[in-house]
């Protein structure tokens, strides 16, 4: 059992072993209730961000779409025939090459994480992905109901 103080430098500890295997950043989406997450944390490069945020993509994004709706693990290349935006090869024209989704938790507290890295993820990364952002989830679990400054710690983690 996780000391409710600490659950903050857990966290960061965890999103620091994110940040390490997923070179080219990441953007996680923690505790989705409709359609705005309780956390966000994002590592990606600031001028994708920005063109992300100016063209609106978060409405079609293919990969948000996609964890909204399921649980578990889809590479990027697979979302491409949903993706009429183009918002994976604008994606890629930045960099973010090599990305997949995983999504944990149910519908009403989805945790959604879409990961990116400059080499192929091996089997190994895929599922340490999975568990760091399975336990990030298990981690914020009731996050409403913790006190003010370790919600305003979590809010603003450094990792």
């Amino acid at each position: 059992m996780i000391d409710v103080s600490r659950r903050d430098i857990a966290a960061a500890l965890l999103l620091s072993q994110l940040a390490t295997i997923c070179d080219r950043g990441f953007a996680l989406a923690v505790h989705i209730r409709y359609t705005r997450p309780t956390l966000l944390y994002q590592t990606y490069a600031r001028d994708w961000g920005d063109h992300y945020s100016e063209k609106g993509y978060m409405m079609v994004d293919p990969t948000v779409h996609w964890g909204l709706a399921n649980t578990g693990a889809i590479d990027w290349s697979d979302l491409v025939p949903q993706d009429t935006s183009g918002v994976i090869a604008a994606a890629q024209a930045y960099g973010l090459t090599n990305g997949w989704t995983y999504a944990v938790g149910p519908a009403t507290s989805r945790s959604l994480g879409s990961l990116t890295s400059s080499q192929p993820f091996p089997p190994e990364a895929h599922a340490r992905c999975c568990a760091i952002i399975d336990q990030i989830h298990a981690l914020t679990e009731g996050f409403d109901s913790l006190a003010p400054d370790l919600q305003d710690r979590l809010r603003t983690l450094k990792f």
